[in-house]
């Protein structure tokens, strides 16, 4: 037999599953992160020398 499940029920389990779901995802970011600060050094690095060329 199921009862209901309260709105702080709810809301807890909510946090709950977004607070596991950042934790268990947080290496996936952090490279993403420093795949996109990488690859805006090398577009920088791209452009300096594509100027100097100039």
């Amino acid at each position: 037999m199921f009862g209901r499940v309260t709105l702080p029920q709810a809301l807890f389990a909510g946090i709950l599953g977004i607070a596991g779901g950042i934790y268990i995802f947080q290496p996936v970011f952090e490279q993403y992160s420093r795949d996109q600060k990488e690859l805006k050094e090398k577009l920088k690095l791209a452009e300096e020398s594509e100027k100097k060329k100039s």
